[in-house]
């Protein structure tokens, strides 16, 4: 795995007009073989899951995210698929569901980019629409992404 330069946006709609988001950047590490790309990173006070770290798993079939600490959860995403995960909080866990619209990604051996298009719902009510753009580039790299 080597160090990188992790860029995150995530934009969650909550309702018609109702939008919330968070953009911020991270150093995490990266690994990238047989067409798998590996991005893990620690959270911060500015997704409000500090004290979680986040994995992702990116293969060309699907995208796992792991997190592991405040927060746990395993979450799937398959373009036009659906899937459920269990959301633990240090309040109780939720059982959540996930409505894959779209992901497209681009990773190599310096990096890349993906984006997730998803709905999450709660017993079949939407919860939350969600957008969420990955960018990792090489540390001292500052062409890609």
């Amino acid at each position: 795995m080597s160090d990188v330069i992790i860029s995150i946006k995530s934009l969650q709609n909550y309702g018609l007009e109702e939008q919330d988001g968070v953009e911020f950047t991270t150093d995490g590490r990266y690994s990238f073989e047989d067409d798998v790309a590996c991005i893990s990173y620690d959270e911060s006070v500015v997704t409000g899951m500090e004290g979680t770290r986040t994995s992702l798993i990116i293969s060309p079939e699907e995208v796992v995210v792991n997190r592991v600490g405040l927060i746990t959860s395993r979450m799937s995403f398959k373009s036009g698929g659906k899937s459920s995960f269990q959301y633990g909080t240090p309040y109780g866990t939720a059982n959540l569901g996930i409505d894959t619209r779209e992901v497209v990604h681009d990773f190599d051996e310096n990096g890349g980019h993906m984006e997730l298009d998803y709905v999450v719902n709660m017993e079949h009510a939407v919860v939350t629409r969600n957008k969420f753009f990955i960018s990792v580039k090489q540390m001292g790299d500052r062409t890609n992404g």
